[in-house]
């Protein structure tokens, strides 16, 4: 006679049970294709409004409300208000780095023409670091004078590369200091290579704006990179732009 075995009951796994992070949730409230929508356009880094996040995403500025609601319960929004105005971004820099792994395993669109996404494959902001040719460029630039090196998961400043950074204005101590991963690997979705991301590629992108050596499309991601830009990243890295 074959007894079947039966595991004890304290030991039954319930599939239903809440002891891992609701997956199924977010992934519905990233599948919704307006979210997803609100969510790439705020990767521009700066707030919206409501009203400019309906136009982007082409809904209705009521349908938007609702779908900015879900998206600040399951916390990928937050949200300030200013006078009348709200405005939205993402709730943090894990955000963006969830929604640029998304555009990285989605199919490529078919372009309609060779100017259709040339600007922003060029250069761009990613939240709030460089991507594009103009970042990995950067990055591989910093890699090559043996001013960072690679681990697996992320970039680390060399003794030269810590006077580096030094003299070109940024304070890495208070930038370790900060609420996030100092210098991530970050998978650009255009060119498929590692460009320098978290405190240190946010400050960097911070400090060429301020040299006057990039400057930002309104509305817009794309990245231009000016002609005293060209002359000091050639003098500061030897790096040749086109």
């Amino acid at each position: 006679m074959t007894t079947a075995l039966v595991a004890p009951k304290q030991f039954a796994y319930d599939l239903t049970m809440n002891a891992h992070p609701e997956l199924r949730r977010l992934a519905q409230t990233i599948g919704d294709a307006s979210r997803i929508g609100m969510l790439t356009l705020l990767m521009e880094g700066r707030a919206l409004t409501a009203k400019e996040l309906a136009y982007g995403a082409a809904i209705e500025p009521a349908t938007a409300s609702t779908h900015l609601r879900r998206l600040e319960q399951d916390g990928l929004v937050s949200v300030c208000q200013q006078g009348r105005h709200k405005y939205f971004r993402l709730a943090s820099p894990e955000v963006a780095r969830l929604v640029e792994s998304l555009m990285v395993l989605a199919p490529a669109q078919p372009q309609t023409g060779p100017a259709a996404v040339e600007p922003i494959r060029q250069a761009r902001f990613c939240y709030d670091h460089l991507a594009g040719r103009l970042g990995l460029a950067l990055t591989e630039a910093l890699v090559e004078r043996e001013l960072l090196t690679i681990a697996e998961q992320e970039f680390i400043p060399t003794a030269a590369g810590e006077t580096w950074f030094a003299d070109f204005g940024l304070d890495l101590a208070t930038l370790r200091r900060r609420r996030r991963q100092f210098a991530p690997r970050c998978l650009d979705w255009s060119e498929r290579r590692d460009h320098l991301a978290g405190a240190l590629g946010a400050a960097l992108a911070e400090r060429l704006q301020e040299n006057g050596w990039i400057t930002r499309q309104k509305h817009s991601r794309v990245v231009t990179l000016t002609e005293s830009g060209r002359a000091g990243l050639a003098e500061r890295l030897g790096l040749t732009l086109p």
